[in-house]
C-alpha cells in the first residue's frame, strides 16, 4: 500500500524515553500524528473517549481482535491495549505521517503487515543509563525494576532487527534523529 511509508513505529525498553522523545518531536512537528488506541482499563479524571483512548470492555476488545479491527495488542499493567486498524490505514490513506508507540512484538507485526512502514529501535546509551532512568521514576519495587531492566536486556537483543536505530542519549539529538528518519523516507525538507 503506498501509504505505508507515513508509518512509522518507535519501539524500545521500558524507561529508554519513548514518550519524551515522541513528545518532543510532535511540539516541534506538529503535523506528525499519533494514533488513539483501544484500551481496557477505565479512563482516567480528564480523560476523554475518541482523544486519550478508545475505552472498551474485554468482551468488546477481544471481539474486535478476532474481527481484526486490532493490528496488534498486549497487556500492561492489568489492562489491554491495542492498535486499530482504521486509526492507521485512515492516517495512510490521507497521507498523514504518523508514530506509533509500540512494544517489539508489535512493532514486528506492523512491519509484517504493512512492509513499507519503518520500524525504529530506540536505544539508552549504556544499560546503566536505562536503570538509572528506571531508579530515577520512583514509581517502582525494586521487584518490578529487577523485572523492567530482565525485559529490557531481552528487547536490546532484538535492536538489530528494526530498521533503524536512535540512541537517546539526549531527548533533542534522539527527537532530532527521529525526524531525520521521517524526513529522509519522504523528501522533506530537514
Amino acid at each position: 500500500m503506498e501509504g505505508e511509508k507515513y508509518l512509522f513505529v518507535v519501539s524500545g525498553p521500558s524507561g529508554v524515553g519513548k514518550d519524551t522523545v515522541m513528545q518532543r518531536l510532535r511540539a516541534d512537528h506538529p503535523e506528525i500524528e499519533k494514533t488513539v488506541s483501544a484500551t481496557t482499563r477505565a479512563p482516567r479524571a480528564g480523560e476523554t473517549e475518541g482523544v486519550n483512548y478508545y475505552y472498551r470492555t474485554e468482551e468488546e476488545f477481544f471481539r474486535m481482535v478476532e474481527c481484526g479491527d486490532i493490528l496488534e495488542h498486549n497487556y500492561f499493567n492489568g489492562a489491554y491495549y491495542g492498535t486499530l486498524r482504521a486509526e492507521v490505514e485512515r492516517r495512510m490513506a490521507a497521507g498523514k505521517v504518523m508514530l506509533l508507540n509500540i512494544d517489539i512484538h508489535g512493532a514486528a507485526n506492523i512491519k509484517r503487515l504493512y512492509p513499507g512502514s519503518t520500524i525504529i529501535f530506540l536505544l539508552p546509551p549504556s544499560f546503566e543509563v536505562l536503570e538509572q532512568r528506571l531508579r530515577g521514576r520512583g514509581t517502582d519495587s525494586e521487584e518490578a525494576i529487577q523485572g523492567r531492566l530482565a525485559i529490557a536486556r531481552e528487547e536490546l537483543s532484538h535492536a538489530d532487527e528494526f530498521d533503524l536505530q536512535i540512541v537517546n542519549d539526549t531527548v533533542e539529538r534522539a527527537a532530532g534523529a527521529l525526524y531525520g528518519a521521517v524526513a529522509e523516507k519522504l523528501g522533506l525538507a530537514r
